[in-house]
């Protein structure tokens, strides 16, 4: 005992420590001093026989009840006789006064302090089966509406997003941009996906899918990987590995990030993505629409189905086994491989890769082989491939990466031009991927996008395309949007005057602009947020969709093309969409799909892409029409 410490520092310590515990310490104390109140009256009540005028006695019971229900209601005394028995129930009176007062105050604060707790979403989620998506930023409102798709035909679903927002905040932002959730309930909780207390809140164990985000950040794959390593190392973990699906930024991070997450997690690199879709899209009008349709949970997607029906026949025989199921690929031994060597044979324990309405709307169909028109079949070849130049403008830390992927489509002797607001890091990314280019000469030249005057000076009469990237690395989503719009509309202007026969491609931040965009007519969007979220949130519901997407968008290997209509069969003549199949087979090449030119800058008609026809359906091609297949080239 500290002997210097007086008796009345140790009553107010151990009121502090009292009230330091909460609400619950708090009511129990006051529900004892009440208590104490209370008894201490009937015993002087009863101790010194004191009662009210007329009365002889009291028993200890009825004294008790007496002071509690003066305790609790002021007004009870206010028939009392006999000064002795006023004055001890007016001391119980104010002692209920005092205590009735703090007990309201105390329950007010409590109440107040709950309620504040789950405005900040700090409570645990109790849900199973339920998708988490960690991390907030704008795919949040791209990803949603995806994953409410996927559940439209479940009786009940949910959604966990945990980010380092308000929950009232982020539960408006989502109420503001996304309509309608059907069936599927939004639940937000406020935490940092980095710690594991937190964690706890959304229920890793019972979930179905966990979806991490990158932040906006300077160093977002850092980010990402902690939370990975966070949720693989969450202390009472379930047995069963975990389905993540998490976003890198930068492929250097990818051997690191593979070594934290394992077998548990899909990683999808952002740089490596888009920078393949724009380097693909630039040459190819319409295949942003493709993958976009591909991607979304809105129409068609791609399925696993099983083969075993179809065991013995080769791959190049399934093609025309489906009425309304376009076949991409084989899946042998958990192994995606999309057009396979034709002659592939089926075994019982392959799956084909299809791309269907729905998964229960997959339709075995083999009589349809007997449909294909050989006399409108064409064997005509492709133009030998020629040097290319391109125009980059604007600029960000995606634009390296494009220019290394374009370097593996064009012929030797192509020529880019890069124009932007250059400053060091624009030039550091130039030198750094000069390493990597071996069929372009790479130039740069400083400038504003924005002016015309810059514009007319740049050689467009021999561009073949030209490739605008967003500010997105210096500028928020619509400042970046309202440039690059500003530039098409002044190239559209120059194509429409001078006859330029250039493709553009634009890159946009926010799909909501794209309406705007049409005006200048320009030939592809890539929304590059917007096809990374998509991706993500097929991957979250199908773990086996990624192997087959990165084989979709890589280099290596089949990948999509948009070919002449007139290299597979006769213009102007209707065919079924058998026979294009079929013509697409001998070549080496799967077909699902066709593009026609004069539905081009139709929005409601997909700009002209169909993807996954009735092979049963009559389509007469033109010179400009073009079908849409998986070649090697």
């Amino acid at each position: 005992m500290q002997p210097d410490v007086k008796w009345n520092d140790r009553l107010k310590y151990k009121i502090d420590d009292l009230f330091s515990k909460g609400p619950i310490a708090q009511v129990a104390a006051l529900g004892l001093l009440s208590l104490g109140i209370i008894l201490i009256a009937a015993l002087i009540l009863t101790a010194g026989q004191i009662t009210q005028e007329g009365e002889t006695s009291i028993s200890f019971i009825e004294a008790a009840w007496g002071s509690l229900m003066r305790t609790l209601d002021s007004g009870t005394m206010g028939g009392d006789t006999g000064w002795g028995f006023r004055i001890v129930m007016l001391g119980v009176t104010f002692g209920g006064i005092f205590v009735i007062s703090a007990f309201i105050g105390v329950l007010t604060s409590g109440l107040e302090g709950k309620l504040e707790e789950l405005r900040k979403g700090r409570s645990r989620v109790i849900e199973t089966d339920h998708t988490i998506i960690l991390g907030w930023s704008e795919q949040v409102f791209t990803i949603i509406p995806e994953l409410v798709l996927a559940n439209e035909s479940l009786p009940s679903s949910c959604i966990v997003i945990m980010g380092d927002k308000d929950k009232v905040e982020m539960e408006e932002a989502i109420q503001a941009k996304i309509e309608n959730t059907g069936r599927t309930r939004i639940v937000c909780r406020s935490g940092s996906p980095m710690e594991m207390a937190d964690l706890a809140l959304v229920s890793l164990n019972t979930a179905r899918s966990i979806i991490v985000l990158s932040p906006e950040t300077d160093e977002p794959d850092a980010e990402v990987i902690k939370t990975v390593l966070a949720i693989t190392k969450f202390p009472g973990r379930r047995e069963q590995p975990y389905h993540i699906v998490a976003e890198l930024r930068d492929t250097k991070n990818l051997d690191v990030a593979k070594l934290v997450g394992k077998d548990e997690v899909e990683w999808v690199v952002v740089s490596d993505l888009i920078a393949r879709i724009i380097a693909q899209t630039c040459r190819q009008s319409g295949l942003s629409v493709v993958y976009t349709d591909m991607l979304d949970f809105g129409g068609d997607e791609i399925y696993f189905t099983d083969a075993s029906p179809l065991a013995g026949k080769t791959f190049g025989e399934t093609l025309l086994c489906y009425e309304k199921n376009a076949v991409m690929g084989i899946c042998k031994k958990g192994a995606p491989a999309l057009n396979p060597p034709m002659d592939t044979l089926i075994e019982n324990s392959d799956q084909l890769i299809v791309v269907a309405e729905d998964d229960d709307k997959i339709f075995l169909n083999p009589a349809g082989a007997g449909k294909v028109d050989d006399a409108a079949i064409c064997t005509g070849k492709a133009a030998e491939q020629k040097p290319e130049n391109t125009v980059i403008l604007g600029w960000n830390w995606r634009g390296a990466a494009i220019l290394r992927e374009l370097d593996q489509y064009v012929a030797p002797g192509s020529k880019a031009l890069v124009v932007a607001d250059l400053d060091d890091d624009v030039e550091t990314d130039l030198e750094k991927v000069a390493d990597f280019i071996h069929n372009q000469d790479i130039k740069s030249q400083r400038g504003d996008t924005t002016e015309r005057r810059l514009l007319d000076s740049l050689d467009m009469a021999n561009a073949d395309h030209v490739i605008l990237l967003c500010y997105s690395d210096v500028m928020d989503a619509h400042q970046a949007d309202a440039r690059t719009l500003i530039t098409l509309l002044h190239l559209r202007d120059m194509i429409d005057k001078h006859g330029y026969k250039c493709s553009v491609v634009s890159e946009m931040m926010d799909v909501r602009n794209r309406k705007l965009a049409e005006v200048t007519r320009v030939d592809d969007f890539v929304v590059s947020g917007r096809l990374v979220s998509l991706l993500l949130s097929q991957v979250s519901e199908n773990k086996q969709l990624n192997a087959v997407f990165t084989d979709f968008f890589d280099p290596e290997g089949s990948e999509v093309y948009l070919k002449p209509a007139s290299l597979y069969v006769k213009p102007g003549e209707p065919v079924d969409f058998y026979t294009v199949v079929e013509s697409a087979r001998r070549r080496g090449e799967t077909a699902f799909g066709y593009h026609l030119a004069a539905e081009t800058g139709n929005a409601d008609l997909q700009y002209g892409v169909h993807t996954n026809p009735a092979k049963s359906h009559k389509v007469t091609f033109g010179e400009k029409d073009r079908i849409i297949v998986l070649a090697e080239s």
